[in-house]
């Protein structure tokens, strides 16, 4: 099983046997023409709207299968996984409730050709106020253990997202993530490094180079608003030069927040292109 999942991390890192990165966007299936038109391929989208059994009832799910099946986009992903109520650290841990939820999303997600979820969950992962951090970390590496169990059935990688201490109080830097996803120890179980929450703790660039054997997804987004690339002029160089030091291939997905969609999708698109062919093309 292990060699299955080292040949499926392979598939989607060397996405199409790219030479450098491929871009894509967290966004609703509902802009998939259009984002199609602005020359995104790949998708993110929302665990809670698409695959939860919380929100998503069967007759929707079905619904749900038959637009993502006959979307422009390809579904890469989804995010969100674990909605904020499930508490999977602190004092309300319901292991069997966690465990009920997760087995039907990744169902759903196998059903829709979903190869990777990425978990961040900050609202999940919130640590109760005084609870002991040492402690929260047995409990998230117990249920992350069981819940990539339950995906290694489905062929399913996840891949734990680092967030900002805005977001949440539990795995708030990339180095922590790390650590997490070491300790868990799964081929199925790898790491999303998301630069946007690394600007925000003002992690540098040179932690991302420590993450070579883990590193399946990155998300990017500048500091200011969470906006799109080429917004504010963010220098994203370093974390870009970073990614290719360990020569990561897979995808980078803009998981952004958007004034416009419309009118911005393009643009970032190209401004990212841009700063990606430069980097990649330097020896």
């Amino acid at each position: 099983m292990k060699t299955i999942f080292f040949l499926l991390l392979t598939t989607i890192n060397l996405t199409l046997m790219a030479q450098k990165p491929t871009i894509g966007i967290a966004e609703d299936l509902g802009y998939d023409s259009l984002l199609y038109a602005t020359g995104y391929r790949y998708i993110t989208v929302s665990t809670s709207k698409y695959f939860s059994p919380k929100n998503v009832s069967d007759e929707m799910f079905e619904k749900n299968l038959n637009m993502i099946k006959s979307s422009k986009m390809k579904l890469y992903s989804c995010n969100l996984f674990i909605p904020g109520e499930l508490k999977v650290v602190g004092r309300d841990v319901d292991e069997k409730s966690i465990l009920a939820y997760t087995n039907i999303v990744l169902q759903r997600c196998q059903a829709a050709g979903v190869k990777m979820i990425t978990w961040g969950s900050g609202g999940s992962r919130r640590l109760p106020d005084g609870f002991d951090k040492l402690k929260a970390k047995e409990q998230f590496i117990s249920i992350a253990r069981k819940i990539t169990a339950q995906a290694e059935g489905y062929k399913i990688v996840l891949a734990l997202e680092n967030l900002n201490s805005t977001e949440t109080n539990f795995i708030t830097s990339l180095e922590e993530a790390l650590e997490v996803v070491r300790i868990v120890d799964q081929p199925n179980f790898r790491l999303c490094v998301d630069i946007y929450h690394m600007l925000k703790e003002n992690e540098p660039p040179a932690i991302i180079e420590k993450t070579k054997e883990y590193l399946a997804h990155c998300e990017i987004a500048e500091r200011e608003k969470r906006s799109p690339p080429g917004t504010y002029g963010e220098d994203l160089t370093g974390y870009l030069k970073a990614l290719k030091k360990i020569n990561y291939k897979g995808m980078i997905f803009l998981e952004c927040n958007w004034e416009n969609l419309a009118t911005q999708a393009a643009p970032a698109k190209k401004y990212l292109q841009k700063k990606i062919d430069e980097v990649y093309a330097q020896k």
